[in-house]
């Protein structure tokens, strides 16, 4: 794939009003809780699953609140359901209140996706048609949700693979008119738009095009599993090149965006992830350079 020329753009930079820069942070997972408070590790920041911290105590909030005494928290659920054809599920954001008023995270986000319906959960993040009524829809919900926590939410695009014969616009325009309708934020995955690329034959480049850079408040870098005519998105392998490269052009269309390094599963020594952290630092020190030029 040939990347699409961009305009350089000026860097943003910590404390601008809509986008908090944290830098380069992880995902936290269970297996490098002791490894993070016995070595402080050289990381930005700590992006936490919310669902896993849903609890009056034990060892996940005692290892939380040990961690987020050193370095700043992202909060990022997968329940939240703000497709649902159901209604806002009210004990689920109360729950997410509850943490958020603990943890005080820089900001809570969550995936543009349904995980089920009529009270049933399927535990995983389902695509939803690209059409005015399902805009109107996730809007609506929202607003109820922003509402309800006081403060605004980043909406994650999710990997696909199908797609729906009612869909009547592209996915980046769906993502960018729920953003601007509900004044929400984005947190773009970069990794999600490489495997629906692929499995939907569209330039992942047109969908870094097609997104307001004033909306976007994070980056998603992550691995996949290539079963060679489709791509599932697993999180249990390193970030391949092409993936890189599309980073690189994020980085050069929306500046400096606070990033992490996701891995759920085939979880690697720390020393590891912290490799491929230190990679994408010196991909956006390497695009700054170049458009300072």
């Amino acid at each position: 794939m040939t990347a699409t020329p961009t305009s350089p753009v000026s860097f943003r930079k910590p404390g601008s009003p809509c986008h908090r820069y944290l830098g380069f942070g992880l995902g936290l997972r269970t297996p490098h809780y002791d490894t993070i408070l016995e070595t402080r590790p050289a990381v930005d920041w700590f992006e936490i699953l919310s669902e896993n911290y849903f609890c009056a105590g034990g060892k996940p909030l005692h290892y939380l609140d040990r961690i987020r005494a050193d370095y700043p928290v992202v909060m990022h659920g997968v329940s939240l359901s703000i497709g649902s054809s159901d209604e806002v599920n009210i004990d689920y954001l109360k729950q997410l209140k509850t943490l958020a008023k603990r943890v005080e995270p820089q900001w809570i986000s969550d995936h543009l996706c349904w995980t089920g319906v009529a009270g049933n959960n399927l535990h995983d993040l389902m695509p939803l048609p690209y059409t005015e009524e399902a805009v109107a829809h996730v809007v609506s919900h929202v607003n109820q949700v922003q509402e309800y926590l006081g403060r605004r939410i980043a909406l994650e695009n999710v990997s696909s693979y199908v797609t729906y014969k009612q869909s009547a616009m592209a996915e980046w325009d769906f993502l960018r008119e729920i953003a601007e309708r509900a004044d929400c934020l984005i947190l773009l995955d970069i990794n999600n738009i490489y495997v629906s690329s692929f499995n939907h034959g569209f330039d992942p480049h047109l969908y870094l095009e097609g997104i307001p850079t004033e909306r976007v408040q994070q980056f998603h870098l992550a691995g996949h599993r290539h079963c060679d005519d489709y791509i599932i998105d697993t999180h249990d392998e390193p970030v391949i090149d092409p993936v890189w490269q599309l980073y690189a052009h994020a980085v050069r269309r929306f500046g400096d965006v606070s990033t992490i390094i996701e891995r759920d599963d085939n979880i690697p020594p720390l020393e590891e992830l912290l490799a491929e952290l230190d990679h994408a630092r010196r991909i956006a020190a390497s695009v700054e350079t170049e458009l300072a030029a």
